[in-house]
């Protein structure tokens, strides 16, 4: 039989040289292919006595074993060569112009337009707070006790830390805005917090993330009927024709009492008409911010009271324009951002209409 180092001694050297991956395929198959040199060398270990099997049975099985680690190993050289050589061909030159006509602005990013349009006008401000939150803001503000299931890892993206750090967490809502700002500013208080918001979930209607816009309004003497007269404007704006609503009773652990608010609307094949029909469909969650909130931030609920409420942009925006699966939104598809995008240079507004 052959001598076993200068089999290896070959192939390492052969495979060294190799410099394409359609050579080294064949390198492959010479050596530990189904008729290769070292498949062959192993079928002849069936003729040798048992002594010479114990002996030149471990001996070929690491050589085949090596072979194939050393293929592998450049296999990999080779494949990142191939991607660093095509970024170079492909790379793009991000100061060249471009054509205006071709851009297109996001639907999310127009919803979010129209809405800060429509509450603008009811006298809302708008308020921003960071995507990575802590556990205060994010929840125990909220009024969320210990081992409630929206704090579970398989909701919720947590993030690593040390023993001696505060646990951080993407947040699950744009409500911990809402918190900053009770803590920070005196009443009344007025805004929607538009934003980025993070849950494990993905399907048709969930991504693992998705776009939130939530309201607070924090002043003496406010009560429910203002909450339902705010967001049935809104509603009647938003989809810019009548919508008949109702309200039904819910749980939020920050509100007390808790509603979600429903439109009527119809399906008409795979359309869906806001305003008509006999079915209804929940939009938004909504109610009173709980005592216990207000506490939190430093705002006495004897003298105050406020309500909160918080819908998903991402959805609202497939109801009003027909988008049938929410990931599309997030495929980064041309083809699909030309066929629902709007004009980069059209601003939403109530005089004109908001699309």
């Amino acid at each position: 039989m052959k001598n076993i180092e200068t089999i290896k001694d070959k192939y390492t050297s052969i495979i060294y040289n190799t410099n394409n991956l359609k050579d080294l395929d064949k390198v492959r198959i010479s050596a530990v292919g189904k008729k290769g040199e070292i498949s062959c060398m192993m079928q002849e270990i069936g003729k040798m006595s048992i002594d010479q099997k114990k002996q030149m049975g471990p001996l070929l099985n690491s050589l085949k074993n090596d072979i194939i680690n050393q293929i592998d190993q450049k296999k990999k050289e080779l494949e990142n060569i191939a991607i660093d050589k095509a970024l170079e061909n492909e790379s793009i030159d991000m100061s060249l112009p471009i054509n205006l006509s071709e851009g297109t602005l996001h639907p999310v990013q127009q919803v979010m337009e129209e809405m800060a349009v429509i509450f603008s006008s009811m006298g809302f401000s708008i308020a921003l707070g960071p995507d990575i939150e802590d556990d205060f803001h994010n929840f125990t503000a909220l009024n969320f006790p210990p081992g409630h299931p929206a704090r579970d890892m398989h909701d919720t993206f947590f993030m690593s830390s040390k023993n001696d750090e505060i646990k951080k967490v993407l947040r699950t809502h744009t409500s911990p805005v809402q918190i900053r700002t009770m803590i920070k500013d005196e009443p009344p208080i007025r805004i929607i917090a538009p934003g980025r918001t993070f849950r494990c979930d993905s399907d048709q209607t969930h991504t693992p993330m998705f776009h939130q816009v939530e309201g607070l309004y924090i002043d003496k003497g406010i009560h429910m009927g203002h909450l339902k007269g705010v967001l049935m404007d809104f509603v009647s704006k938003f989809f810019e024709t009548e919508v008949e609503v109702q309200f039904r009773p819910h749980h939020f652990p920050f509100t007390e009492p808790s509603a979600e608010m429903d439109v009527r609307y119809e399906r008409i094949g795979s359309s869906i008409k806001i305003g008509q029909g006999g079915d209804w469909m929940e939009i938004l969650g909504c109610g009173m911010v709980h005592p216990n909130v207000l506490r939190a931030c430093g705002v006495d609920p004897d003298e105050y009271q406020g309500f909160a409420f918080g819908m998903g942009v991402d959805r609202l925006a497939m109801l009003k324009y027909g988008m049938p699966d929410l990931r599309d939104m997030f495929s980064s598809d041309t083809r699909w951002l030309k066929h629902y995008g709007f004009g980069a240079l059209q601003q939403a507004n109530l005089a004109t209409g908001l699309s």
